[in-house]
């Protein structure tokens, strides 16, 4: 069930397309308005129990051509949808009483949020476990690092996945309170008083009961106590930031694909069929890595749409703000749900090409191990500048000496050992040698690391065993 959207039809999953289609909406609606009766005539209002059944077997009967006949005709969506609901169920005019849109609308479009929103945590929640999965998978190929896209020390590949693994597993953390603590607006009324509900039920502790009642139905356990006649507009924001901030890890793996891939060291997939370039039959572009940025460059214009309706409701509110909502919201859950079934696919596909990872680290190694060159040399007695200057001069004159005369053997460790300040402090080609000679010997504390990382995710992973388990769909 797509809806008329790009990221609906080419990178949405059905269940996300559920939520937010025009039909999945209506269901909501209708849900809302069944446990309304049913509360309303627990608390004394006179609703039989032949009217509420009759609305329940209609509950699924949709026609949405003519619930537009009646909207060209009203000018208003919600009192469509009231007359459309009634005509089906064939019954008495039961639903909506002592209610206005806003208590249909908001509270409709929250349970649209939620239902949305634990679905997305669980696909993070996957990408979470796929990532620390390849961070163990990868803890022992030393890797280049870079500093500035420069070559700075040696790392591990899968340090570098545990460093993204630990940004998702702060912001996963952070949703997870917001989906626990996200309020309902609940039945409150035109400008949020209860006043039409309190005078219907004719008691403040029938409309509490009831209120309750329809927000455990809906699946709430909080409630607002005081917003207007809308929600607070700053709890959309909160969401779409949190969206976003989710994607940053995976905008940073799919960048860092993207770089390590032009050097030749990674694949995120390549399947037998698939076409990198229309005019370039050699390409194997990165083209979901790529995706991936795109989503959260989305994100980011969402959430600067949301941040326009901070502090802009008129009063008890108005509708001012729901030309932008109805972009913003779905969007933003249309794209991080593509964002999600990418980065799962890339983390399934991803493989190593450890030929030219060991070509490239061996080419940087004597140029990695400077910090610690540097520090023999300051323990041997030279000043610290001193030092610093000596190195800069031959490090920076062997790179260039590779990069224009293309020589494949990197012979710094020659060229400082044979200076005459490094050979009056003792500092031989041998003692350097033995340094470059293992590679393992420069990637300090990062297997820990990586341990770390996977430890500090454990209880979060162990907590949603099944959400873990969850894999992609098919992309195209």
């Amino acid at each position: 069930m797509t809806n008329n959207n790009i990221l609906s039809k080419r990178y949405a999953t059905k269940e996300i397309n559920k939520i937010f289609s025009e039909k999945g909406k209506i269901l909501l609606e209708r849900k809302l308005w069944i446990a309304l009766m049913k509360a309303q005539k627990k608390l004394g209002l006179d609703i039989s129990s032949k009217s509420i059944k009759k609305y329940e077997s209609a509950k699924d009967n949709i026609n949405l051509k003519r619930i537009n006949e009646i909207e060209q005709k009203t000018k208003h969506d919600v009192k469509a949808k009231i007359e459309a609901f009634v005509e089906v169920a064939n019954a008495e005019e039961n639903i909506h009483k002592g209610m206005t849109s806003r208590d249909l609308t908001d509270n409709v479009e929250q349970m649209q949020i939620m239902l949305a929103a634990k679905i997305i945590f669980g696909k993070y929640l996957s990408i979470l476990k796929h990532m620390l999965d390849k961070s163990n998978k990868y803890k022992d190929i030393v890797l280049t690092a870079r500093t500035h896209h420069q070559p700075a020390q040696a790392t591990l590949l899968g340090r570098r996945m545990a460093m993204w693994a630990e940004e998702l597993l702060f912001h996963l953390e952070k949703f997870e309170k917001f989906i626990e603590n996200y309020p309902l607006r609940g039945i409150k009324g035109p400008i949020g008083t209860q006043f039409d509900m309190l005078t219907l039920l004719g008691s403040r502790e029938k409309v509490k009961t009831l209120e309750n009642k329809v927000a455990n139905e809906l699946g709430f356990t909080k409630i607002l106590s005081s917003p207007g006649q809308i929600y607070p507009r700053s709890l959309d924001f909160k969401l779409i930031s949190n969206l976003l901030l989710l994607s940053s890890a995976c905008e940073n793996f799919a960048k860092g694909m993207r770089l390590m891939a032009g050097y030749e060291l990674v694949t995120e997939g390549f399947k037998k069929g698939q076409v990198g370039s229309s005019a370039m039959p050699h390409k194997m572009n990165t083209r979901s890595s790529e995706r991936i940025c795109g989503f959260g460059e989305l994100l980011k214009m969402y959430a600067d749409g949301a941040s326009r309706l901070l502090g802009d409701q008129w009063e008890e509110g108005d509708i001012s703000c729901s030309v932008v909502r109805r972009v913003i919201i779905p969007d933003s859950f249309y794209a991080s749900d593509g964002l999600c079934e990418t980065s799962l696919t890339v983390l399934n596909n991803m493989g190593t090409y450890d030929a030219i990872i060991n070509k490239e680290i061996n080419r940087y190694l004597p140029f990695l191990a400077t910090t610690e060159i540097l520090m023999i040399a300051i323990k041997s007695g030279l000043g610290r500048e001193t030092s610093h200057k000596i190195i800069k001069k031959y490090a920076i004159g062997e790179a260039l000496r590779m990069r224009q005369k293309n020589y494949k053997e990197n012979k710094l460790s020659e060229l400082l050992t044979n200076d005459p300040k490094f050979v009056r402090a003792g500092i031989t080609k041998k003692r350097i040698d033995n340094i470059i000679s293992n590679k393992y010997h420069f990637i300090g504390n990062a297997k820990k690391q990586i341990a770390s990382i996977t430890k500090k995710a454990k209880k979060l992973l162990d907590k949603y065993s099944e959400q873990i388990k969850y894999k992609p769909k098919d992309i195209l």
